[in-house]
């Protein structure tokens, strides 16, 4: 089993909208792919709490596979594509972590 994390910080104001609009349409979005994308064994997404500390990431993403090999087909899913290309218009950081579990 594979985990696959990612956090995000995101722009204050990105496509017409606040951090706060495209981190609930950016979560939204990758939870959907859950009905579309066979590979993924499951899939959580949470939106930093209003009153953390600064400095905090703004978007969290926690993810599952069953193998490396089904990781890999979800990041070339065209499905997968579109909110990464929404994902790259609003966020200025990301790190990301994969492991196996």
């Amino acid at each position: 089993m594979v985990k696959h994390v990612v956090c995000w910080k995101l722009k204050d104001e990105a496509e017409g909208n606040t951090k706060q609009q495209n981190a609930r349409i950016a979560k939204t979005m990758l939870e959907d792919l859950r009905e579309v994308i066979d590979e993924i064994r499951s899939i959580r997404v949470g939106i930093n709490a209003p009153g953390t500390p600064e400095g905090n990431w703004d978007l969290i993403l926690e993810s599952e596979f069953a193998t490396l090999r089904d990781l890999e087909a979800y990041a070339i899913h065209p499905e997968h594509l579109k909110v990464v290309e929404f994902i790259k218009k609003i966020n200025e950081g990301r790190i990301c972590v994969d492991y196996a579990i």
